[in-house]
């Protein structure tokens, strides 16, 4: 099985390995993998919710703490409950959490 080339938020083409591209399968099953790991914060979110240690491990080589740093800062609202929100934070070492995002309805 080869690679599936995806462009990250960057505008920079990326090579993802078929393990990554299972684990964006398992934890973002309402979308291709190849359209869940074309927008990192969209995924990494996702990842910090249902991944599994294993998952991570997999994610690891192509994803460093400033990018799950980057996804808590852009954090989709509605997506982590407060515990992941907290442990995420504390585990990053970003500090206190600040409230989670929320959706505004007009």
């Amino acid at each position: 099985m080869r690679s599936s080339d995806t462009t990250s938020m960057t505008g920079t083409p990326q090579q993802h390995s078929p393990e990554l591209l299972a684990v964006a399968k398992r934890v973002v099953w309402f979308k291709s993998p190849a359209a869940t790991l074309a927008d990192d914060v969209f995924f990494l979110n996702y990842l910090m919710i249902y991944g599994t240690v294993e998952d991570l491990a997999v994610a690891r080589p192509s994803y460093d703490d400033d990018d799950f740093r980057a996804a808590l800062r852009n954090a989709l609202p509605g997506i982590f409950d407060a515990r992941s929100w907290a442990y995420w934070h504390a585990r990053l070492d970003m500090g206190p959490a600040p409230p989670r995002p929320v959706r505004k309805f007009p």
